[in-house]
């Protein structure tokens, strides 16, 4: 799967945006696996429609603690791609290294499932039976009779 995701962020008090695309190899889309989903490290802010945060405002106040995290899933094979956009928290620092630990996180667990689906071998098996000697021999002396009586 190949992951490529972008941080834009503006100059001020906006929030920073996550952008990011995954995409199935083909190989993994030929061995039909599904979607892993993990709960990433990404947090998730209070009110993400608002592209800005103000000093001592949601998460830029003191003490400020994530309530809960983005969760990220991997594509469906059917589709093989997936487009996501996340709104991050303001950072003074503008670092963001909890982005890459968790689609490494994410591409571990998908690399899992298709390891196991690999594993799991073609079957080509093409069968035929005749009748049985038993059966031949039954039939074959009434075939006989009414042949003879058919004369």
């Amino acid at each position: 799967m190949r992951i490529v995701w972008r941080i834009e962020k503006q100059r001020g008090n906006y929030r920073p945006c996550l952008s990011y695309v995954l995409e199935l190899e083909e190989y993994e889309q030929r061995l039909a696996v599904e979607a892993v989903n993990i709960r990433s490290l990404i947090p998730r802010i209070e009110v993400p429609n608002e592209t800005y945060c103000l000093p001592d405002c949601y998460e830029r106040a003191s003490g400020w603690k994530p309530a809960d995290y983005h969760w990220l899933t991997a594509p469906f094979f059917r589709d093989g791609r997936r487009n996501g956009f996340i709104r991050l928290p303001f950072r003074e620092s503008g670092s963001y290294p909890e982005v890459e630990r968790s689609f490494a996180l994410l591409r571990e667990a998908h690399e899992q499932v298709v390891r196991r689906a690999y594993n799991w071998e073609p079957i080509n098996e093409v069968g035929r039976m005749d009748v049985s000697a038993d059966g031949r021999r039954a039939i074959a002396a009434r075939v006989t009779a009414d042949r003879l009586l058919a004369f």
